[in-house]
């Protein structure tokens, strides 16, 4: 990481530690994630609550909506595209879900570094918000979610 823009170097780290771990919270969105069984990923325990893949394949369609937004596209979400469904319950299946999680993680992280700080003040097309502030509601977006899974796991036990 470059030292020339510390804020940006300081929003890298807060984006890895939301998802890969080291964040004082406690677990990252990745360390909750891994190791679920598909059934349990596909399960219900929480009458009108969305299931942990639900809510994995959400955190990914806005993954790739940020980071669409910091390639210069008004992207909005609505209906299946904020909430895709689960169409196949296989293990194969949710495997991709988790895949397509951390390639969208990547691909942020990736972008993010290419950031400066000057760039944090820019507006995202389509939006009255900053790139600072998208970037920063991306990460409290997960971590928000990371808590329903974090409950939702203990219903496994």
């Amino acid at each position: 990481m470059s030292n020339s823009h510390p804020a940006v170097v300081r929003i890298q780290e807060l984006h890895k530690q939301a998802f890969e771990g080291g964040a004082w919270h406690g677990p990252a969105l990745l360390e909750l994630v891994e190791e679920i069984h598909v059934d349990h990923a596909a399960a219900k325990p929480i009458a009108h609550a969305h299931s942990i893949w639900e809510i994995v394949l959400h955190i990914a369609a806005w993954q790739d909506a940020v980071l669409r937004r910091l390639n210069g596209e008004a992207v909005d979400l609505d209906g299946d595209q904020d909430w895709p469904p689960v169409n196949d319950n296989s293990e194969g299946a949710w495997d991709e879900a988790i895949e397509r999680l951390k390639t969208g993680h990547k691909k942020l992280a990736q972008r993010i570094a290419a950031l400066t700080d000057a760039d944090l003040l820019n507006k995202v097309p389509g939006r009255d918000h900053t790139v600072y502030m998208t970037v920063h509601g991306l990460i409290q977006h997960n971590l928000y979610h990371a808590g329903q899974i974090a409950i939702l796991k203990k219903s496994e036990r």
